[in-house]
């Protein structure tokens, strides 16, 4: 049996760890697909049950320093810690871990830092020896430099420089590299030189300048790389707070009613079913429908909306939402992962966990990058010692082809180009949580900012969904009582403004027969042997029925649609339904014509009708009376065009239009919404949500561009510097150690850029 699973990862420590994880599991039996995420230290993996576990795949990883956190499902029904409680969710958690990592991380990088001031205090004498700017030091200080520096730099290699290393250790045990095996060999390489010359100074003093070691370099290169990767996994951490937030929201404990008496409870032990009390100010633990009282809920933090919702008998709540100032009791519908809070936490992170197209040529690259750096480092050694020897002679030769060997290790690390996207993307999506827009992957977030036409349907993404019976022509209390029997059957909005009327009039519904429904015309039924039809212009004009349906302009002019009660030989009369815009609709349009996007409105509805309401909004174009397949097929015409299409609709009729789109936007409401159904869900239907989550993916797409343009720009202009490729030129040479720099900065700045997305006002 399929399984799809996204683990979290111990060990991973840059772009070339993701391509190893990924290439390992993709060679392993039963694992049908495989995508690691640097970003988030994640990996999503397809796989047959029945042929491999989770623990066996995470042995597949163990030699090469990695192993997948595998959560313990069987808590769930137990008392759970505050960590257990997020696997209740569904979710994943190491949070505490990737604290205590980075905790380890800081106290090596304390460690290492006063050792780096001094191997700098005794770097930049040299240089300025060079320039006679100062004297050499005294005899004794001499000495103290000559003793100090190979055991500060034994401790900084072996102890803070342990996982590079290891790097190398896996590289020649197991023949895989990543940045710590560059790293790893480069520093050793210096410090083994510098060793060797140390202890054989008499012996090589006629062949090399035994006077120049690299134990300085070792250090220092050593503590900027660790100091780069504290604050790139501290800085990585904050991406990531969006999912933090939401896990917030989730209450602790719950009051319940049972056997009459109330009780406090942990959440996880609420039961479906259970009635729940909810107290003013508290936040509400579960999902449910109200049964008794109301309350204004603040549902801010779910769905981005700033004003209070009143909440009363037969209305659902969330978990993770706010009581207000009243007090209400609710039957608890769904817990744990079934919420809609777990839900959009859970889409939250797999969409951050997800790869964008725009990846693919960063990861293609990261993934050949370290034996290509490998490659160049022993080039360009074996080059300055064959090419510069002549010129130079062979101690200033080797010299500085062991700074060029050491810079190119140093400096060549994919990991700004394997963090550009990711971050970006994290940082994204949960942005979009945070405003009530859930994407459901990269690719999606990726394809919305290309857009130029957006497809809208009217009920219920223009209007408010909720139509009302407000006009009544030619029809009594016993035909009104027909029209709504008819209209039982039919799951359309419209349906429920006409029952809506007919319950609060208290009129008895008949019994119907040989009931059908006329696809893209209306309905037909027998009741007492009479046979009814319902529809609108159309369905009159298919019967040829003798009726002037100018009758009917005065009020769709209005915005209201016809529903006209007929037999087969007369109408009868009619009823007019109206739906009211959404307050947030105009400006939505407007918004999304700032943007330079056009906006279609496709619907069922009454030509004159839509046309009144495309008029009120300021939509570019209406398609009316159109039947739900043609819908796909204008969409698909559209696209024909040249054009990049959105489409937003209930999720629900407009399901095959939804999937043909290059976008597809789901108009969520309530706990209703359809989460799984579109690329986009837009919590509460509020579609001035759509422009900002245009906005968002342009935003978006500039931060990723931006990362990949400095990590490219970054390495091909640093690895030729490294290498030497300017010295016959201009004298370039470039030391390690600001190799070691500038590789720890770039990796920062990139999470730092995508970071200030936060901040954008969409």
């Amino acid at each position: 049996m399929e399984n799809i699973k996204t683990f979290k990862i111990r060990g991973m420590h840059c772009a070339s760890c993701a391509g190893i994880i990924e290439k390992t599991f993709k060679k392993t039996e039963g694992v049908i697909f495989a995508s690691a995420n640097y970003g988030n230290e994640s990996v999503k993996v397809s796989f047959d049950e029945s042929k491999i576990t989770p623990e066996s795949l995470s042995k597949k990883i163990e030699p090469y320093g990695y192993s997948l956190i595998i959560e313990d499902e069987s808590a769930e029904n137990m008392h759970m810690t505050e960590d257990e409680h997020r696997e209740h969710l569904g979710l994943s958690q190491s949070k505490n871990e990737k604290l205590a990592e980075i905790h380890k991380m800081k106290a090596k990088v304390l460690s290492a830092i006063p050792l780096a001031i001094i191997s700098l205090f005794i770097m930049t004498w040299d240089i300025l020896m060079q320039y006679e700017l100062v004297g050499e030091p005294t005899l004794w200080l001499k000495k103290l430099f000559m003793y100090i520096l190979p055991i500060m730099a034994t401790y900084t290699l072996f102890v803070v420089g342990r996982p590079y290393l290891l790097g190398v250790y896996r590289f020649l045990h197991h023949g895989v590299a990543n940045m710590d095996t560059l790293i790893g060999i480069g520093t050793s390489v210096a410090y083994l030189y510098s060793v060797f010359v140390t202890l054989f100074a008499g012996s090589l003093k006629s062949f090399l300048n035994v006077g120049q070691t690299y134990f300085d370099i070792t250090i220092i290169v050593i503590t900027f790389i660790a100091l780069g990767k504290y604050l790139e996994a501290r800085s990585k951490l904050k991406t990531g707070d969006a999912i933090e937030k939401l896990l917030n929201l989730q209450a602790k404990t719950a009051f319940v009613i049972r056997d009459g008496v109330e009780t406090e409870i942990s959440v996880n032990e609420v039961t479906h079913g259970d009635i729940i009390i909810v107290k003013p100010g508290a936040k509400i633990p579960v999902d449910g429908v109200v049964i008794e009282g109301d309350s204004y809920v603040d549902e801010s933090m779910i769905s981005g909306e700033p004003m209070p919702i009143h909440k009363k008998a037969g209305d659902i709540v969330s978990a993770g939402t706010i009581n207000e100032s009243g007090s209400f009791n609710f039957r608890a519908t769904k817990i744990g992962s079934e919420t809609m809070l777990a839900h959009i936490i859970k889409m939250v992170e797999e969409a951050q966990g997800s790869k964008a197209p725009i990846q693919a040529l960063a990861d293609k690259i990261s993934s050949i990058f370290v034996p290509i750096v490998l490659i160049i480092s022993f080039l360009s050694l074996g080059l300055w010692l064959l090419l510069g020897s002549g010129p130079l002679g062979i101690a200033k030769a080797l010299s500085f082809g062991l700074v060029s060997f050491v810079s190119v290790l140093v400096i060549a690390c994919p990991c700004a180009l394997g963090l550009a996207t990711p971050t970006a993307i994290i940082v994204g999506v949960g942005k979009g949580a945070k405003e009530g827009i859930l994407i459901k992957d990269a690719a999606t977030l990726e394809k919305l900012h290309k857009v130029n036409i957006v497809v809208v349907d009217k009920t219920g993404t223009i209007t408010k969904g909720k139509p009302e019976l407000v006009d009544i022509e030619n029809l009594n209390e016993e035909q009104i009582s027909i029209l709504a029997t008819l209209e039982n059957k039919s799951e359309h909005p419209i349906a429920h403004a006409i029952l809506d009327y007919a319950k609060g009039k208290n009129l008895a519904l008949e019994t119907v027969s040989s009931f059908e429904s006329i696809k893209g015309r209306g309905l037909k039924g027998t009741i007492d042997k009479t046979e009814y039809f319902v529809g609108g212009a159309g369905l009159i004009e298919d019967l040829k029925l003798s009726f002037d349906t100018k009758q009917l302009d005065k009020f769709t002019l209005e915005g209201k649609t016809p529903v006209v009660l007929m037999t087969r030989e007369k109408v009868l009369g009619f009823v007019m339904i109206y739906d009211a815009l959404k307050p947030e609709s105009k400006q939505a349009v407007a918004d999304l014509h700032k943007l330079g996007i056009k906006v279609v409105m496709l619907t069922g509805d009454n030509k004159q009708t839509a046309e009144y309401i495309a008029r009120q909004v300021g939509i570019d174009e209406v398609l009316a009376q159109v039947m739900p397949e043609n819908k796909l097929d204008i969409v698909k015409s559209l696209q024909a065009d040249g054009n990049i299409v959105a489409m937003a609709g209930d999720g629900v009729n407009d399901a095959p239009a939804l999937a043909q789109a290059d976008v597809g936007i789901a108009m969520g409401t309530g706990t209703d919404v359809a989460i799984e159904s579109a690329g986009i869900t837009l919590l509460h239907g509020d579609i001035s949500k759509l422009a900002k989550a245009i906005k968002l993916s342009k935003i978006t797409m500039r931060g990723i561009k931006q990362n990949l343009f400095w990590a490219f720009f970054y390495n091909i202009v640093g690895i030729p510097l490294a290498a030497g490729l300017f010295y016959p030129f201009f004298g370039w040479l470039l030391n390690p150690v600001f190799a070691g720099m500038a590789m720890a900065l770039s990796s920062v700045s990139v999470v730092s850029n995508s970071l200030r997305i936060k901040a954008k006002k969409l």
